[in-house]
């Protein structure tokens, strides 16, 4: 490549910056540094350098701050941004400059070695910066682990373009907050976010719910109704659990993304639609491909994108992060201003959350509502913890969920036809107010908050399933 390609290396710990330009002149690249943002601006005036390698924060100041002067001034030379700040706020800000690639401390040399010799390579491609103000990056997506370093990446890939998303996760991976992310920080967060589950709408409904119907079109439809497409116009359509979406509406949901235009049922008119789709399952859509269950088709339709949302165990070291997260929200929405020790955070760590981010999320809001000091330890966090958060050992049930509960018991009580729904609600309601009840020592404001109802409505369901608050003490 010839010494003459010169790379502005702007880093301030000289430990990194030695292997970074060891790496770069074994590219064949001829390597300046520097580390602060005035000995990089001195540096660009005197000199044409092929590709500018920074890092964010340097020893006077902000190196993504002034960044954009530097675009405006240097058009055809490409960015690259190093931090150690590993969040989506700082991907965010990275991508907002335009910059050719965002790497996260700790970094793969080689890749870095590589992405340079593209960049180099591909002089005066890089994306201009936006001239709207770059959004804040306020959205919930906590932790700075490799997976989640990942995620972010992928985030600001699809920000300016309208590329179809496919999110891929277990349930309570956070799916629909990388949705709210992509609306939100990217070029149409000034229009709707309408988010959608397709497992939750009725098959007979999803039709007229996705694209609208016209008066008369079926019994009932007394009115035109505007569909979720129209109502995202502009914007961003979510689509959850898009694995459940029943094979017809599969269908017109192709023919849509494959047109452009949708019509409402019972409509002639086609309708342009302008939003953008993200969306998002808990399920493996390839073994439904197989077994007839989702088109083909429009699976290689949504999977232009894919993001994965890693389950929480296997980021464990976001535990911390994200329960400190959530004990801040709690302390917002009214419940007690509670403290994590060490030891806490540890034990947190060690337990398998198989409902992931959103189990946590819960266990935390319960463990602010329940403790007792405001500095939560080990030993206060223990007895919270219900055994369906603990590792179990060998040959215990680990995989038993409510689904199998009630499969288990429909088989054990055989309840009478007629009576199947009202003695599964006894069965599930009279066991789930005693634990409560248990945890709250009797507590009945308590464990109505907990619960989510009206204090009258459980003192009425406690009479009615003869539970008496009074006989409950707290586990020690």
């Amino acid at each position: 490549m010839g010494g003459t390609v010169q790379v502005l290396l702007v880093e301030d710990d000289e430990s990194i910056a030695i292997v970074i330009t060891a790496a770069l002149e074994a590219e064949g690249f001829a390597v300046v540094h520097c580390d602060s943002v005035s000995e990089r601006d001195r540096l660009l005036m005197g000199n044409r350098f092929s590709a500018l390698v920074t890092d964010v924060m340097l020893t006077d100041g902000d190196g993504i701050e002034t960044l954009p002067a530097v675009r405006t001034a240097y058009p055809d030379m490409p960015v690259i941004i190093l931090s150690a700040q590993n969040t989506l706020d700082t991907a965010v800000r990275a991508s907002d400059t335009g910059a050719f690639e965002y790497f996260p401390k700790p970094f793969d040399i080689d890749e870095l070695a590589r992405t340079v010799r593209q960049a180099v390579g591909s002089s005066g491609s890089a994306d201009s910066p936006e001239d709207d103000e770059p959004a804040a990056a306020a959205l919930p997506l906590v932790g700075r682990s490799a997976p989640m370093q990942t995620v972010y990446r992928m985030i600001t890939r699809v920000l300016r373009n309208d590329l179809t998303v496919l999110i891929l996760g277990e349930s309570g991976t956070g799916k629909e907050l990388v949705a709210e992310a992509i609306h939100q920080l990217g070029h149409r967060r000034e229009g709707p976010f309408v988010a959608v589950n397709t497992a939750a709408i009725p098959a007979d409904l999803i039709e007229s719910e996705l694209f609208g119907h016209e008066k008369g079109a079926f019994t009932g439809a007394v009115a035109r109704h505007i569909g979720k497409f129209e109502q995202a116009a502009g914007g961003t359509l979510f689509l959850d659990e898009i694995g459940d979406m029943p094979m017809q509406a599969q269908t017109r949901l192709l023919r849509a993304l494959q047109s452009g235009s949708i019509r409402r049922v019972g409509g002639r008119e086609e309708v342009v639609i302008d939003t953008r789709i993200v969306a998002a399952t808990n399920r493996d859509l390839v073994p439904l491909i197989a077994a007839g269950l989702f088109r083909e088709d429009l699976y290689y339709r949504l999977n232009v994108v894919p993001i994965t949302m890693p389950a929480l165990r296997e980021r464990r070291d976001d535990i911390a992060a994200l329960a400190n997260h959530f004990l801040k929200l709690a302390a917002g929405e009214g419940l007690p201003r509670r403290q994590l020790t060490e030891n806490a955070a540890e034990l947190l760590r060690s337990q398998p959350w198989r409902g992931n981010v959103r189990e946590l999320k819960n266990f935390i809001y319960r463990l602010a509502l329940l403790a007792r000091e405001d500095t939560v330890d080990a030993a206060a966090v223990e007895p919270l913890l219900s055994t369906g958060h603990r590792e179990q050992p060998a040959g215990a049930d680990a995989d038993l969920s409510l689904a199998t509960a009630v499969t288990r018991w429909l088989s054990a009580e055989e309840p009478a036809p007629g009576r199947v729904y009202d003695d599964a609600l006894a069965a599930f309601e009279r066991p789930l107010f005693a634990e409560v009840l248990r945890e709250t020592g009797g507590n009945q404001l308590r464990a109505a908050q907990i619960l989510g109802i009206n204090r009258n409505t459980l003192r009425k369901r406690l009479s009615e399933l003869e539970l008496d608050p009074e006989g409950f003490v707290r586990r020690v």
